[in-house]
């Protein structure tokens, strides 16, 4: 029962902190590989481990975040442009200690379903979460600015049948965390069937 306790807690003390909250002290990239080995351990059928990652540290951050800023510039009709959202991008890296770009690795051939693949991938990326709320690093699963779009997995030159699951920003940060809310319970979106 302790180990329940313990990861009732992480999961439930578990937030999404948004970039502009960090306060630019840095991650040892231990604890990053730390993350990824937990990550690592997801399940996933068939053992594809489909989970992919690409990490940004030091200047990294800041050529990606440069770089994602260039791509939608050049990859965004001009009347749908706005140069808030470019300068966002550009800035997202400012106190960012490390960014992990997520993408699902299709297997040649494909043996497992597609929808299975984005779901382990995506719990490789929960693990990550769970991993930095119990080392207090703040984190944030990004699908924003090129995320999905077809310049971000050329940028990486992905495959075609390749997903990009997201961008993970993680820091620290000296702000509060906010209470945690949810629409309901779990028992209103559960059927019991005897």
């Amino acid at each position: 029962m302790e180990k329940l306790n313990t990861l009732t807690d992480i999961i439930l003390s578990r937030r999404s902190s948004k970039p502009a909250t960090f306060n630019g002290n840095k991650i040892e990239d231990a604890q990053i590989e730390a993350l990824l080995n937990l990550a690592h351990w997801a399940p996933t059928h068939g053992r594809t481990e489909p989970w992919r990652f690409k990490v940004y540290a030091g200047e990294g951050v800041t050529k990606f975040c440069e770089a994602h800023a260039a791509l939608y510039k050049t990859s965004t009709d001009p009347e749908v442009f706005t140069t808030a959202k470019f300068e966002g991008l550009q800035k997202l890296g400012s106190q960012t200690s490390h960014i992990i770009g997520v993408y699902m690795q299709r297997q040649v051939p494909a043996k497992i379903a597609v929808v299975e693949e984005i779901a382990a991938t995506a719990a490789a990326m929960q693990n990550i979460l769970l991993g930095a709320e119990a080392l207090g690093i703040s984190a944030l699963w990004s699908t924003g600015g090129m995320t999905h779009h077809p310049a971000l997995k050329s940028f990486w030159a992905l495959a075609e049948e390749d997903v990009v699951m997201g961008l993970l920003y993680l820091g620290y940060s000296d702000a509060q965390g906010v209470e945690g809310k949810r629409n309901g319970t779990a028992s209103e979106k559960t059927s019991w069937i005897r």
